[in-house]
């Protein structure tokens, strides 16, 4: 088949590594973001010109100049891995076979963006992704394929998506050729009747409440596990949360119960939690118990008030 391949960033990049190294579909065109003042050029971009494969960047896909510029690879299928520009309809139907879209959930849970974050944020105890027949609405189409994975006690984003859902996403593109060319690709429409919409996860989603139960405050740090970071404040100033574990023991919420060599332990509601590493402000990530030998910090402190 003659594909087209769109997306962002190393998902998009070791896609199409992928396509190229199993040599069975002919890559004929890569679409992605335009560049970016200041940053360098996306991973995706730099692989693909270093194949010698034609790279497009456009802004959107509202006028016929860009649809006509995209017919003319005369592809069979447009394979979108980690898009984040809006593409029409008259985008996607310009290959024979249309176009198929990468998502990191089992759909019709967690469409939107952030879906790695949400489901450790909530408490879920699996995820996985989908491959799916994109539509004008946010994630809404048939699903092509899905893979599910369990969620861990103490994964954070990082492990949930980098160790799990990424590498078997990335060799899962072969998988979704395959059904293409079988000629009968599977249509499982979505349960609306089930279907979750969440937010981008950012900071102000990210601010920890002590006076919480201890899961959902340790589902929170892991949750935004590298990013965008959970946070708190210690005598005012902002402080970024992120490795930490669950511990037992009953107190009052939001005090300093315990300063060790292994961190700082604060209670929440049914338990505690051990802040391993954080982030003090205008400052580099660091281990919470070398931090604490320096900031005056004392047990019985209050924090996050």
């Amino acid at each position: 088949m003659r594909l087209i391949v769109m997306g962002q960033q190393a998902f998009g990049k070791d896609v199409l590594e992928q396509l190229l190294e199993a040599g069975t579909d002919e890559v004929v065109a890569v679409y992605c973001e335009p560049d970016r003042e200041g940053r360098p050029a996306d991973p995706i971009k730099s692989f693909a010109l270093e194949k010698g494969l034609p790279v497009h960047q456009p802004a959107h896909f509202k006028d016929q100049e860009t649809l006509d510029e995209l017919a003319s690879f005369d592809a069979d299928l447009m394979v979108m891995a980690f898009v984040n520009v809006f593409v029409p309809e008259a985008a996607r139907d310009t290959p024979k076979m249309g176009s198929i879209c990468f998502h990191p959930s089992l759909l019709p849970l967690h469409r939107g963006p952030s879906a790695v974050n949400w489901p450790i944020i909530m408490g879920s105890d699996k995820s996985g992704y989908s491959w799916f027949y994109p539509t004008d609405g946010l994630d809404e189409g048939d699903v092509l394929l899905q893979w599910e994975c369990p969620i861990d006690p103490d994964d954070t984003v990082i492990n949930l998506y980098f160790k799990k859902i990424y590498p078997s996403a990335v060799k899962s593109v072969l998988e979704v050729c395959d059904l293409y060319r079988s000629g009968n690709p599977p249509h499982i429409e979505q349960d609306e009747a089930a279907a979750t919409y969440e937010r981008r996860c950012i900071k102000k989603h990210a601010k920890i409440d002590w006076n919480k139960p201890v899961d959902q405050v340790y589902n929170l740090i892991r949750g935004t596990n590298p990013a965008p970071g959970a946070w708190t404040t210690i005598n005012g100033d902002e402080i970024g949360i992120f490795d930490s574990a669950k511990a037992p023991g009953d107190g009052i919420s939001g005090k300093i119960v315990g300063i060790g060599s292994d961190g700082i332990e604060v209670q929440c509601i049914g338990g505690r939690v051990l802040v391993k590493r954080l982030r003090p402000a205008g400052a580099d990530k660091q281990l919470a118990a070398d931090w604490a030998a320096t900031a005056g910090l004392s047990v019985g402190d209050l924090i996050g008030s």
